[in-house]
């Protein structure tokens, strides 16, 4: 299959500068790309162009507001249904909670919600992906397909009981607790500090409740066929 590496170079770019803690040089772009700066400098220039990118004074490149704008179309009922279920849930295990779908191999988190009865928490941010089969909220979304016998047992395992769990498979020194969004390629998942002290169980049904109160909002948002 034919693809362009100008484009795929300009991706790779937009989600470095949108996913990075601090805001990369031109000189950062081209070395996560392993491009020459000039050829980074142009890449940048053109995402500017489109106003997916912005330079500060100190030419440090920040996601844009025409990005922000795009992302508000990205699965927009999942996530607007599952913000408020997530902020709820978040607040009421005191633990981060977030939104994870399949793209493709990957498991990429849409949302990540605090929350604000907790002073000590892992952060989680938005945007942060992994092998699907690795991790918690990949396991879960596994969960719904078909067995295969080369599956992970943590997908079997996870099948049959109707959530998963890992320990530092994606953030050390960190347990994930995930569940599956009935009729919905995606998971919820909540993740906390490995070896604290809480229930599980009351986790899990907690995070089981918040999915099917999801996959509900999203039944009735659907268009209804005409007959």
């Amino acid at each position: 299959m034919t693809t362009s590496q100008t484009l795929s170079r300009g991706l790779h770019a937009l989600e470095f500068i949108a996913l990075a803690d601090a805001a990369p040089s031109i000189e950062g772009v081209a070395e996560h790309l392993g491009v020459h700066r000039s050829v980074a400098y142009r890449i940048v220039r053109t995402l500017e162009d489109h106003h997916l990118v912005d330079r500060d004074a100190a030419g440090a490149c920040q996601p844009g507001v025409r990005l922000a704008a795009l992302g508000r179309f990205a699965r927009p009922t999942l996530q607007s249904i599952a913000l408020q279920e997530l902020a709820q849930l978040a607040n009421d295990l005191a633990l981060t909670c977030f939104l994870v779908v399949r793209d493709g191999d990957e498991a990429l988190t849409l949302e990540s919600l605090e929350p604000t009865t907790s002073q000590f928490h892992i952060t989680y941010k938005p945007g942060i992906r992994h092998p699907i089969d690795q991790g918690a909220p990949g396991i879960a979304i596994l969960a719904g397909d078909p067995h295969r016998p080369d599956e992970r047992a943590e997908v079997t395992t996870a099948r049959s009981q109707g959530w998963a769990t890992t320990t530092g498979e994606v953030v050390p020194g960190s347990t994930a607790i995930a569940v599956p969004i009935p009729g919905v390629d995606a998971s919820i998942a909540t993740v906390f500090f490995q070896g604290a002290e809480l229930d599980k169980r009351l986790v899990v049904d907690q995070l089981g409740a918040t999915a099917t109160t999801i996959a509900k909002h999203i039944d009735r948002s659907r268009p209804v066929a005409a007959s």
